[in-house]
């Protein structure tokens, strides 16, 4: 038999008896027996395509014998390996992301059947191939969650950490802003490396670096998902920042002292309403353009 038929043979793991014998004379043996076990060893992350590239290229060149005409196939074999592993590590290790625009709010079904409502100009992160050892998301902006019951749920924000095993919960955190309400179950809140243990009605809020105290919700949900946003003594600043991510609109102020507290709500589909909403209990007036509304003083 030829030693190509053998070598083609021996990549199969298809070789009888006195093939194998045959195959075992052949002078290049050990060279092949080195060239399977290398394969064996290999390992995608580390696979460098460049320098690979230029020691395949040196083998690649024609040789004076023939006895060199096997690497080629091995080699091809290899390529093919190298690029398959590594095409495979990096699907498996890719983050899915999910994000709404302002105005726009979306629902999204993680791998465990747990839920995500998320607001307006809002991002969440996660990892679908290491969820069953890891439920883990990273948000930025505002989420309601619903988690399915099992091990520990995070939600990574950059003002702090959320750990659940079960429950339904509310994370809000925008610029100088971050709040977690509890509406169902036991919510830890890990801040500056102190956690705190919120209950059904409690909210954790820290405003401008400020812990506040707030008052005990008595809903099931965040009144953003039914179209409306609701503050409770809030900088005007923060309920102004929430207004422009529902609504495609830039707002001015115009003497204005936007720390005043305003409490109340705003309707996400009514833009005169809204703006009603919040300029009338602070005697305030507005106008409007086509991209920008001003807010001033009476």
């Amino acid at each position: 038999m030829k030693r190509e038929e053998l070598i083609k043979k021996w990549l199969d793991h298809n070789l009888n008896t006195e093939e194998l014998k045959a195959f075992k004379q052949l002078e290049d043996y050990n060279d092949l027996i080195k060239m399977d076990t290398a394969l064996k060893s290999f390992k995608a992350p580390e696979f460098a395509i460049d320098t690979s590239y230029k020691t395949l290229k040196q083998h690649l060149k024609p040789k004076p014998t023939k006895t060199k005409q096997w690497l080629k196939p091995l080699l091809r074999i290899a390529a093919i390996l190298a690029i398959g592993f590594s095409i495979y590590y990096y699907t498996s290790t890719l983050d899915t992301e999910v994000g709404t625009l302002i105005a726009q709010q979306s629902t999204i079904e993680l791998p465990d059947n747990s839920i995500v409502d998320l607001n307006a100009n809002s991002t969440i992160t996660f990892n679908k191939s290491h969820w069953s050892n890891n439920r883990e998301v990273k948000l930025q902006g505002e989420a309601f969650f619903k988690v399915a019951k099992g091990q520990k749920f995070d939600v990574i924000t950059s003002e702090g950490v959320v750990s659940v095993l079960g429950t339904q919960f509310n994370v809000k955190q925008r610029k100088s802003y971050f709040e977690v309400t509890c509406y169902e179950g036991l919510v830890g809140v890990t801040h500056k490396d102190k956690t705190v243990k919120l209950k059904p009605g409690d909210t954790f809020q820290i405003i401008d670096g400020k812990l506040l105290t707030t008052e005990r919700e008595n809903t099931t949900q965040p009144q953003w998902l039914q179209g409306e946003s609701s503050f409770n003594s809030i900088p005007l600043k923060h309920v102004i920042a929430e207004f422009e991510n529902q609504y495609k609109q830039k707002i001015i102020t115009e003497n204005i002292d936007t720390s005043r507290l305003f409490t109340g709500s705003f309707t996400h589909n009514n833009l005169d309403l809204a703006l009603k909403s919040v300029t009338i209990p602070l005697n305030l007036s507005y106008s409007k353009s086509e991209k920008s509304i001003l807010l001033k003083r009476e």
